[in-house]
């Protein structure tokens, strides 16, 4: 009696190794991809006009230099059609080459505000003055996965 389950358990066991093996050795079906960072807007009633020139021209101007960096690898402008009550009507979308890249560091995020801005306090002030036309309806953070 002892013998046969003994030889269950290493039956069981060899089983079990072998399956944990092949499962360890399929392959990857996808690779990590770049991170997308999708910002919800929802301009104020009359002030679309007012926000898409913002888009244009400050917002623009930040993402190109951060391209230029080499940071951003794309970046796009998506209008909802038809939003239902309190949902964004714009999606600012940036393309980043890697967390690394997205999460730059302080110094770095101050100098372009800066270079956009005038000043960092200029920046925070814009932002403020933004409220006036816009609402942050939130923020997505995605990694693109590249299907193999």
């Amino acid at each position: 009696m002892k013998t046969s389950v003994a030889l269950m358990l290493a039956s069981v066991s060899l089983l079990a190794i072998s399956t944990a093996a092949s499962a360890q050795d399929a392959p990857r079906a996808y690779d990590n991809g770049p991170i997308w960072d999708i910002q919800s807007i929802q301009t104020k009633p009359g002030h679309f006009d007012d926000y898409m020139r913002f888009v244009a021209t400050t917002w623009r101007v930040q993402e190109e230099a951060l391209k230029k960096q080499g940071a951003v690898l794309d970046y796009k402008v998506y209008n909802v059609v038809d939003p239902r009550d309190n949902e964004p009507d714009i999606f600012l979308a940036v393309e980043y080459k890697d967390m690394a890249a997205y999460d730059a560091p302080l110094d770095a995020q101050d100098a372009l505000m800066k270079k956009v801005y005038g000043s960092v306090p200029d920046a925070n002030k814009k932002m403020i003055d933004r409220d006036a036309i816009r609402t942050v309806r939130g923020d997505l953070l995605t990694r693109e996965m590249i299907l193999k």
